[in-house]
């Protein structure tokens, strides 16, 4: 049998297109990333007047442009909304990736279950329908305006669209979905950009928000093209440990709201629960007082919550010192050692430090570095930090503590966990009535300050 079409050479790290191996792309410049298929011919568009395309489309003055807000989709899960910013835009197109098992499916089931407003197509490429159901049953969320078609093809996918008419589109996964106008098999990159492009079209021309469930590599990056998160609006990725309870989504791009957002879950027998106040989960409630742990106020966007930070310093067993993180940045880390190395004098250089950040999180914030130097601290002379004492403070190479932003916010949501004393840098609450605030304020210039406050 004859084969139509030509073949080519596709990028698996940008999509880029040759039409000939290379060892390296020209596009990005990954080593050994080209992969090759065959595609048929794109079938000939008619062509738009010159008359048609001016009526279509004009330059228009920036301030003649009419501007209003998107109207949105509330989701069933608040932790969703404020992540997705709000919720659901009309004709928008919101990829979801995670690990396998980590509950991205469970995720989607349980929100679209709960919406009774509007008809939800859900498209499994992955599982039988009798496993959804099962999943739906322990869930424990029954609704008659969920259809669910198991198909992979995207050409039958688009007569069920038409058929049923849905006020929501799911897909799970884009990378089991195939186009019959291609000849390469399904989740390669031609395919997933083909299909990508057309649920795109859809969304876009009927107003109709399309959800896609992706997979992710071992690098821990979306799989397929690159050119897969630029076509979306919304990219959100489920992360966490499918051994633990916690699961965090995060935004990783939004055309309609932030990327600094954090939605925090728990995973239970009949799906995942909101966890609406993670900072009492993140805090230990142990009676008994242990030296090398520390409190510190972090953001997430314009969420405050406060996180229990771990350290251990030891002596060195092999000659060779370890330093070993976990949820926080090892280079930020050795030059916080440094600097109390070289401007405290602790002598940390022969030692092993270990560092941990509660709960599973990852935190980029700097305002946690007095937290983690208080830690180090606190476990190098075995002496407890007192109780109910938590801090923030972005720590400078000459030992200074500086200020960070959000402070009020950081006060009262320590002051309302029950925090009845708080290190902060001097002068980050100038302007601000401190007279309202009942937790006690200790301001700390230089990190010797902070030691003697804690310490002495």
């Amino acid at each position: 049998m004859k084969q139509t079409g030509k073949t080519v050479w596709f990028c698996n790290s940008c999509g880029a297109e040759s039409p000939k191996w290379q060892g390296r792309c020209p596009a990005c410049g990954e080593w050994n990333t080209m992969v090759e298929e065959r595609v048929k011919p794109a079938p000939k568009v008619k062509s738009i007047s010159p008359a048609m395309r001016r009526e279509s489309a004009r330059p228009v003055p920036v301030s003649e442009i009419e501007t209003s807000d998107e109207p949105r989709i509330r989701m069933p899960s608040g932790e969703l909304n404020r992540v997705l910013g709000g919720g659901l835009v009309a004709g928008s197109i919101v990829l979801i990736g995670g690990e396998p098992g980590i509950g991205k499916s469970t995720l989607v089931l349980q929100n679209i279950l709960s919406i009774k407003s509007r008809k939800v197509l859900y498209v499994s490429g992955e599982e039988s329908a009798r496993q959804i159901k099962m999943r739906a049953d322990r869930i424990g969320r029954p609704s008659d305006n969920v259809y669910i078609v198991c198909e992979t093809s995207l050409q039958n996918i688009e007569e069920h669209i038409e058929n049923i008419q849905p006020g929501l589109l799911v897909v799970d996964s884009i990378q089991t979905i195939a186009s019959d106008d291609l000849e390469s098999v399904a989740g390669s990159i031609s395919q997933v950009r083909e299909c990508a492009s057309r649920l795109l079209k859809y969304a876009k021309e009927s107003s109709v928000p399309v959800i896609l469930i992706g997979h992710i590599t071992k690098e821990g990056s979306i799989a397929g093209p690159k050119v897969l998160e630029h076509i979306v609006d919304a990219v959100l990725q489920f992360e966490g440990d499918s051994q633990h309870y916690y699961r965090l989504l995060r935004a990783i791009k939004n055309r309609f709201g932030s990327t600094s957002e954090l939605g925090i879950y728990e995973m239970c027998q009949r799906g995942l629960r909101e966890v609406s106040n993670p900072s009492e989960l993140l805090l230990s409630h142990s009676d008994e007082e242990l030296s090398g742990v520390s409190v510190g106020v972090t953001m997430e966007g314009i969420r405050p919550f406060l996180i229990e930070v771990q350290a251990l310093v030891s002596t060195a067993a092999y000659g060779t010192p370890q330093r070993s993180v976990n949820g926080f940045d090892s280079k930020r880390m050795n030059m916080l050692l440094a600097v109390l190395e070289k401007r405290v004098g602790f002598k940390l250089a022969a030692k092993d430090v270990f560092l941990n950040i509660a709960g599973g999180l990852k935190v980029s914030d700097p305002a946690l570095d007095l937290a983690v130097i208080c830690a180090i601290l606190s476990s190098n002379v075995d002496m407890v930090i007192p109780m109910r004492t938590c801090m923030a403070g972005e720590v400078g190479l000459s030992g200074e503590i500086r200020p960070v932003g959000r402070m009020e916010q950081r006060v009262r949501e320590a002051e309302k966990l029950g925090m009845e004393t708080m290190l902060i840098p001097r002068g980050s609450l100038k302007g601000i009535d401190t007279s309202s605030f009942a937790i006690k304020l200790i301001e700390v210039a230089k990190v010797e300050e902070a030691f003697r406050a804690l310490f002495a």
